[in-house]
């Protein structure tokens, strides 16, 4: 399978040039086609298009240009159909009309190249609500550029936008795209986007975009029988016309085996690379791709082109920006899909780890000290799909594991009290997991200063809780700052080794040695105390004897006044085994609390 098509549908959509505007669109079944708009009065045959042996329909306009609103108007079996174009970048709404978008954006300089994967923290983001609107209106683009020097300052290098295709209405996740090609015009324009990711890039943020490939709308859906073909009921020449079309959000799986409906997917990745300057993509919903219900080992149900469409897309990314960044949350623990499609993967660079954070949340929310099952945990911290750590984003939070009436972690902690002791503690407790386990690193907007409430699209973060739980930020930017190696004592953070050498279930404590080459600066011994119980003195095993320093304590009062700072500054380690390591060393831990301890050279 590949995406190679005769040169007539080569450039679809609207080209604005010198003179005027070139308009190509897919309609195989159309009888007649026109291009009407502002240009020409709304004239119905003013303009019409010829079309070629693929189906492809094209003329050229004079005097039509960028601003300008159109539509086509399709002729089929006694029919008249208005449609928006497939691969409008622009619209005035997800039901008005096309507007012909100029393309050209002053860039600067930007040969922004996000960080390795070993170094990336990852923050998600939903525009909508990562700031507050004006009246009725969602958040915007313009709000998330006077955000971002907040985002550098906390330590990120990455966002993670939630979808920003145009969908019904002002209010979205997202994952309902109308048009996958043009930007939410309640956000903004495509003008305001650039502008956001040259900005971000300017303040050394990565920028990754969430893309919806596993269904389309299912509604305000202009590609619905696009030229007014279609089988059995079904969506026509864009979607399955079979018991492939059907998906858990709509009727709406698009035909993957078509050679237009993959260059239509192919050349939406690569706008959003090229002409958005976009640092990567993560899929939403890949399991659905590859199988028609999602399932794991259901051969079935496989769609075999769609993984080989994941497979082609990400190669092909790869080849044009090889340090393009593509990330599957696909959730069903598939290693095939980081691993390379030479090899028969998917091409992906990592994906989401569901055992992570379902592992690590059951731990940190049971109330019962008891319940706390430190197998799971250890499993969770040593996972890996092949032999690169960096393959999988690790968390506590996403918009998945906070919306839809489940909470976020200090909500679930404590339901109705999300700032009581114990949420505070022990959401923090997950947050020095999600920082040390070996992986890439994702918080949830709002997630750094003990936002509580379930995630809502008409519901921004509250940033006053900024000001209210400042303890618990600078929490974060110093786990962020450690994590990066950002004093140059954490080296083993970014690398990919790991151990999990203690294990004690009565005492709900365990410890972890994580390094890179190994060695002073270099090795890093994270102690994780998961009980409501102050240990003192406790023994455990250390990589090296000598002196090791606390570069962090998440029970410091520095953090939040209630906390007990339990706690000395070093730790003298003897030249004695223990846990099958040379030395040993006592630590004192507070309650559900994370030591991260390193040696000086």
């Amino acid at each position: 399978m590949d995406f190679e098509q005769p040169a007539s549908s080569q450039g679809i959509g609207p080209l604005p040039h010198d003179s005027g505007t070139s308009f190509r669109v897919w309609a195989p079944n159309a009888e007649a086609v026109y291009v009407i708009g502002s240009f020409n009065g709304w004239s119905k045959k003013q303009h019409p298009l010829s079309r070629d042996k693929a189906g492809v329909w094209s003329a050229d306009v004079p005097g039509a240009k960028p601003g300008d609103e159109y539509k086509y108007r399709i002729v089929a079996g006694g029919k008249e159909l208005l449609r928006n174009d497939p691969y409008a970048q622009d619209l005035t709404s997800s039901v008005g009309n096309s507007i012909i978008h100029d393309p050209r954006f002053d860039w600067g300089d930007d040969g922004f190249q996000a960080t390795t994967l070993d170094r990336m923290v990852i923050y998600e983001m939903h525009l909508g609500t990562f700031c507050k609107g004006a009246g009725d209106h969602p958040g915007n683009i313009e709000c998330a550029v006077q955000r971002l020097p907040y985002l550098r300052e906390l330590g990120i290098n990455a966002v993670e936008l939630m979808p920003v295709m145009e969908f019904p209405g002002a209010y979205s996740w997202g994952y309902n795209p109308a048009q996958i090609f043009a930007f939410e015009t309640d956000y903004g324009d495509v003008a305001g986007f650039k502008s956001f990711v040259k900005a971000a890039h300017e303040h050394g943020i990565a920028v990754i975009l969430d893309v919806v490939y596993s269904h389309f709308g299912p509604s305000d859906l202009n590609l619905w029988q696009f030229d007014g073909w279609s089988e059995s009921g079904k969506g026509g020449i864009y979607f399955y016309n079979d018991w492939r079309s059907q998906t858990p959000w709509g009727d709406t799986r698009p035909d993957y085996g078509r050679p237009q409906v993959r260059r239509f997917i192919r050349d939406n990745a690569l706008m959003w690379i090229e002409e958005y300057h976009l640092d990567g993509l993560r899929w939403d919903a890949t399991a659905f791709i590859r199988n028609a219900h999602g399932y794991e080992g259901d051969p079935g149900s496989d769609i075999p082109e769609g993984w080989q469409l994941m497979q082609r897309v990400n190669n092909e990314l790869k080849a044009r920006r090889p340090n393009v960044i593509s990330i599957a949350e696909d959730l069903r623990d598939n290693a095939y899909m980081t691993k390379n499609a030479k090899d028969g993967g998917a091409g992906f660079d990592a994906q989401w780890d569901v055992r992570f954070v379902h592992r690590i949340r059951e731990a940190i929310v049971s109330a019962d000290d008891t319940a706390r099952n430190l197998d799971a945990v250890r499993d969770a911290i040593v996972h890996r799909y092949y032999l690169d750590a960096f393959e999988r984003v690790i968390y506590t939070e996403s918009h998945d594991e906070v919306a839809n009436g489940k909470a976020r972690v200090p909500e679930e902690i404590a339901p109705g009290n999300a700032a009581t002791w114990e949420a505070r503690k022990r959401s923090t407790l997950g947050a020095c997991l999600v920082f040390t386990a070996p992986g890439l690193p994702m918080i949830f907007q709002g997630q750094e200063f003990l936002e509580d409430d379930w995630f809502q699209d008409k519901d921004p973060i509250d940033w006053s809780k900024r000001e209210r739980f400042a303890g618990i930020l600078r929490l974060y930017r110093a786990l962020i700052r450690l994590r990066l190696n950002g004093d140059g004592v954490t080296a083993g953070l970014c690398g990919q080794e790991v151990s999990v050498y203690h294990v004690n279930h009565k005492a709900k404590l365990l410890a972890f040695h994580r390094w890179a080459k190994g060695g002073p600066r270099d090795s890093v011994v994270v102690v994780v105390n998961m009980a409501n119980a102050l240990r003192e003195n406790y023994i455990i095993g250390f990589p090296r004897p000598g002196a090791w320093h606390i570069r962090f304590n998440s029970d410091a009062q520095e953090y939040d006044p209630g906390f007990s700072g339990a706690g000395a500054s070093e730790v003298k380690a003897e030249e004695t085994g223990r846990d099958g390591l040379p030395a040993r060393g006592s630590v004192t831990v507070g309650p559900y609390s994370a030591l991260i301890v390193s040696q000086d050279g």
